[in-house]
């Protein structure tokens, strides 16, 4: 990313930053990402998903569709997504609305999980609270009993996110502070972007 001759769009930057982050081991997982909703009184909530799809159109998280994240963006589809890699002084910033990708999209995504994640998605109703994990495991093994010798389904109330890039901001880290940030505004499929002091 060249600060002193940005690209008119972030797409190839963005890109390039998490392969980057990827090979450089950046974090023991590098595609891990805060997402901040609203809450039904105005109250800010943050957690860590994995980012796992990302293009033009934006980023992509998986999630129970009945859990506190996705009753936050039923109400209020605004959201922000903050990477963040201390040992290469990089932060990428997202703001966008967060919309539910097609149910082939989830499908294609769910058949490549671990076939306990894919169980645990039936066996863990997100959010709700649980009077002992004894009662989660018994759930798990009941489950797995179930569907042996043929493929866990994905659940109705189980699928993707993805969130649109109305604002992205790159943050370089430097001595003294002296950061370099640029934040990119879409408005019509068309770009701007505009540097930031640190």
């Amino acid at each position: 990313m060249n600060f002193n001759l940005p690209p008119t769009s972030p797409i190839a930057s963005l890109k390039g930053w998490f392969s980057e982050a990827e090979a450089a081991h950046a974090s023991p997982n590098p595609l891990a990402v805060a997402l901040s909703t609203v809450g039904p009184y105005g109250t800010p909530s943050s957690r860590m998903v994995l980012l796992k799809g990302f293009d033009e159109n934006g980023a992509v998280f998986y999630t129970n569709y009945t859990s506190d994240k996705a009753s936050d963006i039923e109400k209020n589809p605004n959201v922000s997504l903050l990477f963040h890699w201390d040992n290469m002084q990089r932060q990428i910033r997202i703001q966008g609305k967060a919309t539910k990708v097609t149910a082939e999209e989830s499908d294609t995504y769910f058949e490549s999980r671990h076939r306990l994640s894919q169980v645990g998605a039936w066996a863990s109703k997100q959010s709700q609270p649980l009077n002992s994990r004894t009662v989660l495991l018994a759930k798990v093994e009941a489950l797995t009993a179930k569907w042996i010798g043929s493929s866990v389904p994905r659940p109705e109330f189980w699928g993707g996110y993805r969130v649109s890039l109305d604002l992205v901001e790159l943050w370089q880290g430097h001595d003294g502070r002296l950061h370099d940030r640029i934040q990119y505004t879409c408005s019509n499929s068309e770009w701007s972007w505009q540097l930031l002091q640190p």
